[in-house]
């Protein structure tokens, strides 16, 4: 693909294969569930209905085999759901396809292949220049039953109810001591919450998660319901692993998510999430709580270039069950792209799927027949390829933080890198309907004269003598802006 080439070039950024917290920063996610994004056997038109939420087929070997559609798109790392050992029997609420019920965390799920195949992928991935990151969970094992019904002496190795907190239902998330204490589930399948207070709970988990990070060459964590452990925990947890963690704080407090960077490297980024999705999904949505927001994170946070940029994600409904229009989902995915942090994309996205609420929005990949020409695969292409090119072109892009310089009822623009290095980028919601324009912006930091690139359009448009630059707007689509010059070498709008 077109921009196969650069998603390799950031990869190497550092000098091999690494996990470290600075390497991740250059890195952009393909979030996928491994048991919907593709089966072993490829095929295109096995049934999976996400609304039973039973086990569909999808396996490692079946991600394997995708890798150059992945890759097609410029992304140079993926996330994969959890890899330990499930609660066995489909209840009435399901299976354990997702991953998050756990009951032997030194076995395998064997529904998605074996130690060998997870090795495999690893490799796959690392002769390609790019990353592993599975998602693990620490608060919790999962019991198909009600809670007063689960036998202890199936966890491994948290094999008696003495690691275990008693049960209790959570009914004030903002009180710490329920969150902590409290479980998620307690019926039909009950979630039996880890007494992660015990010095022998701790020790249990520090040191299978340096085992699980040695055994099968992972880059990176993701940490599920980080909020439900306390604090302490995880700055342990993180130096056991050695490498990057990135941890999920189900919250849209600034303070509150950006507090865990204390403790771990990075966070997904939940407060911006939230007005991201609503200033895209109608003409009606705020562009100014999205500037403010982009600021108050940009400010607040330790580093903004550590967090996980999304709009869509499996615990989430997706963009497009709010809104059908493609070019309101473009800006979307070009915003994630193009803002601070490490963009996460999640499978389906490209494909404009548009599941609601769980399970509805884990759907299965394969149905799409991983169509490449789709204007969203498209779109992200061109998204992480440009952004791939800025950072191998200098590698203080990462770290320059994104700024806004310009917003109006409808558009906002925002600018990242060094002078001479950045890019600028500009997303509206007027949507499809969008009329044709011309966006005059000030505050661009290209110098008079320079040449620049229209990444989306593949147009050439001049900074005028003061620096401004007239960009020409249409159907409401995203815009982004670089110097020609840096694109040489690169088989970008060549």
């Amino acid at each position: 693909m077109l921009f196969s080439r650069l998603a390799c070039l950031a990869g190497l950024v550092g000098s091999a294969i690494a996990a470290t917290p600075a390497q991740w920063r250059s890195q952009s996610i393909y979030f996928l569930l491994t048991d919907r994004f593709a089966r072993t056997d490829g095929s295109t038109d096995a049934k999976c209905d996400s609304n039973m939420g039973r086990y569909c087929g999808g396996t490692w070997k079946g991600i394997i085999d995708k890798l150059d559609y992945i890759q097609g798109m410029g992304f140079t790392a993926i996330w994969i759901t959890p890899v330990t050992s499930q609660v066995p029997k489909d209840t009435s609420i399901g299976s354990a396809y997702h991953g998050y019920w756990q009951q032997d965390i030194y076995s395998l799920n064997e529904h998605h292949g074996t130690a060998d195949d997870l090795k495999e992928l690893a490799k796959a991935l690392h002769d390609r220049n790019m990353y592993l990151m599975v998602d693990v969970v620490a608060n919790h094992m999962g019991y198909g039953d009600d809670s007063d019904k689960v036998d202890y002496s199936v966890f491994n190795p948290f094999n008696d109810k003495k690691y275990f907190h008693d049960p209790c239902k959570i009914d004030n998330y903002d009180d710490p001591s329920n969150v902590h204490n409290c479980w998620l589930a307690e019926k039909t399948v009950s979630l039996p919450d880890l007494n992660t207070e015990r010095q022998d709970v701790k020790n249990m988990w520090y040191d299978w998660v340096g085992e699980l990070v040695s055994n099968y060459s992972i880059d990176g964590l993701r940490i599920d319901t980080v909020k439900h452990v306390q604090k302490d925990f995880w700055s342990e947890y993180n130096k056991a692993a050695g490498v990057y963690c990135i941890g999920e704080i189900f919250d849209a407090s600034t303070k509150t998510v950006c507090s865990y960077q204390k403790v771990m490297d990075g966070v997904l980024n939940y407060p911006l999430y939230h007005p991201l999705v609503k200033a895209f999904k109608s003409p009606e949505g705020s562009m100014s709580d999205l500037y403010d927001k982009i600021n108050d994170v940009r400010s607040s946070c330790s580093d903004s270039t550590l967090m996980g940029t999304f709009a869509e994600n499996h615990d989430n409904p997706r963009f497009a069950s709010y809104t059908d229009d493609m070019s309101l989902a473009k800006n979307a995915a070009a915003f994630t792209i193009m803002a601070d942090g490490i963009p996460i994309i999640y499978a389906g996205q490209e494909q404009h799927y548009a599941g609601g609420k769980d399970p509805n929005n884990r759907e299965a990949l394969w149905p799409s027949g991983y169509n490449t020409k789709s204007q969203l695969y498209q779109l992200i292409s061109k998204a992480n390829a440009i952004r791939n090119q800025a950072i191998y072109k200098n590698k203080d892009y990462i770290t320059n933080k994104n700024r806004p310089i310009y917003k109006d009822g409808n558009t906002l623009a925002m600018r990242k890198g060094p002078d001479g290095s950045q890019t600028v980028t500009i997303v509206s919601n007027l949507g499809s309907n969008g009329k044709e324009s011309t966006l005059s912006l000030p505050d661009t930091g290209f110098k008079s004269g320079t040449s620049l690139t229209e990444i989306i359009t593949c147009t050439t448009i001049k900074a005028d003598s003061n620096g401004k630059v007239s960009v020409p707007m249409k159907n409401g689509e995203p815009r982004i802006l670089y110097a020609s010059s840096g694109l040489k070498d690169a088989k970008l709008c060549s």
